[in-house]
């Protein structure tokens, strides 16, 4: 059965580069590590004739993921961050961009100083006051961000309802979908135009590479965008594109695993007397709760909370965890946790992390897959010596 006849995302993970090499039969595809290939002759190319324009194991990663996607075209970048850097690329200095107030750090740092070069202009809003949505729309954007959910508060948008309304006024939507995987959401379908992936993290999964990917819904801006990452060098190697696409084998069973134990992990927190503050959209009392049932097929295995006692509990939390890993990153198969004012945010500036709601208090943790009983414990012991003088 070729991949062109299925439609489940689930199948679509698991066979992704299956049967598809057409030289020894390979069952999984093979990483083709040559940096050049050879021409049939005087100026006649191959498919492939350099391993930065084009890669074969690098090519099967990304139609794997715009096929998730539902997408036409998917240009697999060396980091999560250039692939924002590409969809950049688009966009000329009189050009007008407007980015969420509450988004990754990275990706608020990238266009706040490429902003400050004169690359182009910057409006950064609250995406969920209409009424500032509307004000800068009304200013013709070329390019509108959205993440959802947030990094790090899981805030939401309407994707579907903010596609449009962007679409009235020329504006192209890319979606940061890092946090959800095509499993369980698909922003394309949505009306966003571009998707953007962190594939280091539940792509992945596995905490062992990093990268990224643009996934275009026309191939016309895939076409454009793939000529831009040649040109400015960051398409992703054969080693990182082959740990992604075995990763992609996995990511139905893995996420199914991570969702199960952050719905009790999130239950757990939410009663504890050391806990300000719960993030998490499926709880029915979330504000977002229903636009995630709306575009999402899961809540997601990301979830952040505050902690009684601000940044000195915080430390102390930290300090008497053991199966929690305090580390970057997030989506892989083991629980890592972290601190976003001083980690993933510490490249705002003070007064945009206040703006954005991210407190001193804040702890943000990715739930993997171990036994949820052992992840509890851990928090239990952890937080109890957070609230100890």
């Amino acid at each position: 059965m070729s991949n062109a006849n299925i439609t489940n995302t689930t199948t679509l993970a698991v066979r992704a580069g299956i049967n598809s090499d057409l030289h020894h039969g390979a069952v999984v595809a093979p990483i083709h590590l040559s940096s050049t290939y050879s021409l049939k002759g005087f100026n006649d190319k191959r498919e492939f004739d350099y391993s930065r324009t084009g890669n074969p194991t690098r090519a099967t990663f990304g139609q794997a993921i715009a096929d998730l996607e539902q997408g036409s075209v998917g240009i697999v970048t060396n980091t999560g961050m250039s692939a924002v850097l590409l969809l950049c690329q688009l966009l000329s200095s009189d050009d007008l961009v407007v980015i969420p107030h509450d988004c990754y750090g990275g990706s608020f740092r990238l266009f706040t100083h490429l902003a400050k070069r004169g690359q182009f202009k910057l409006i950064v809003v609250d995406q969920n006051d209409q009424a500032a949505l509307a004000q800068a729309l009304a200013q013709k954007p070329k390019l509108v961000l959205l993440e959802s959910p947030s990094n790090p508060l899981l805030r939401l948008v309407d994707i579907e309802e903010v596609s449009k309304a962007c679409h009235q006024v020329g504006a192209l939507v890319a979606v940061d979908n890092t946090f959800l995987s095509p499993l369980l959401q698909q922003p394309l379908r949505l009306g966003a135009d571009i998707v953007i992936h962190s594939t280091t993290k539940y792509i992945n999964g596995h905490s062992d590479m990093v990268g990224g990917v643009l996934v275009t819904k026309t191939q016309s801006l895939g076409e454009e965008l793939a000529w831009w990452a040649n040109c400015i060098g960051i398409t992703g190697g054969a080693f990182d594109s082959f740990l992604a696409l075995r990763g992609l084998k996995t990511l139905p069973v893995r996420i199914k695993q991570h969702q199960e134990n952050t719905e009790q992990v999130a239950a757990f927190l939410k009663g504890h007397p050391a806990i300000d503050a719960v993030y998490y959209p499926g709880f029915s009392d979330h504000i977002g709760h229903e636009i995630a049932k709306k575009q999402q097929a899961g809540f997601g295995a990301m979830l952040s909370f505050e902690v009684k006692g601000g940044v000195e509990a915080v430390k102390k939390l930290f300090a008497n965890i053991s199966l929690f890993t305090l580390a970057q990153s997030l989506g892989g198969v083991e629980s890592l946790i972290s601190h976003p004012p001083t980690m993933t945010h510490g490249g705002m500036e003070e007064s945009a992390r206040v703006n954005a709601g991210i407190s001193n208090a804040l702890v943000r943790i990715s739930v993997g897959i171990e036994d949820v009983e052992d992840i509890i414990a851990d928090l239990t012991h952890g937080l109890a010596q957070s609230q100890k003088s």
